[in-house]
């Protein structure tokens, strides 16, 4: 680092520095003070004490609901691989033991604190109402509740067309 040292300047920095000045040229905001934003929220104490404690308890419960989904993608994709290995791709015996282990998944951890999310997310998250519809707001664009996990989820993830 050369301290105190002033470089030559070269094309590049004169061009960005004459569209520089030529924005600031055009701008009709050029000389005029700059508008103070107000923020539509004030610090409390709450919010000071919850973000000690690290991430709060939806957070925490949606990267485990994260965890636990990606974790039976996982196991799902390698019995697929099994069955398909001991019946052959695209055999009528592969689809019907593939929808026999769908049927047969455990989904319950997952399914339980999908439940949980469902239920206390909004109050744990301060999810505010849309006062036309009664309803939550939504989240990112979507309903803030997740589906539970079953058969059917399976065979989307793994249809038997052979894609997966």
């Amino acid at each position: 680092m050369k301290q105190g040292v002033t470089r030559p300047e070269t094309p590049r920095d004169r061009r960005e520095r004459e569209a520089l000045e030529e924005d600031l040229r055009s701008s009709p905001l050029a000389g005029e003070p700059v508008r103070r934003r107000v923020r539509n929220f004030r610090p409390d104490a709450d919010a000071q004490i919850a973000a000690l404690g690290g991430p709060l308890a939806w957070m925490r419960r949606l990267r485990e609901i994260e965890a636990a989904v990606e974790e039976h993608q996982q196991r799902l994709a390698e019995a697929w691989q099994e069955l398909e290995a001991e019946h052959g791709a695209g055999t009528a015996a592969f689809a019907r033991a593939w929808r026999e282990l769908a049927g047969r998944w455990n989904f319950s951890e997952v399914n339980d604190l999908i439940d949980r999310h469902n239920r206390h997310y909004p109050t744990e998250s301060r999810l505010p109402m849309n006062p036309r519809t009664g309803d939550f707001v939504l989240v990112n664009g979507r309903p803030y509740t997740r589906e539970p996990l079953d058969a059917d989820w399976v065979l989307t993830l793994f249809p038997l067309d052979g894609q997966t």
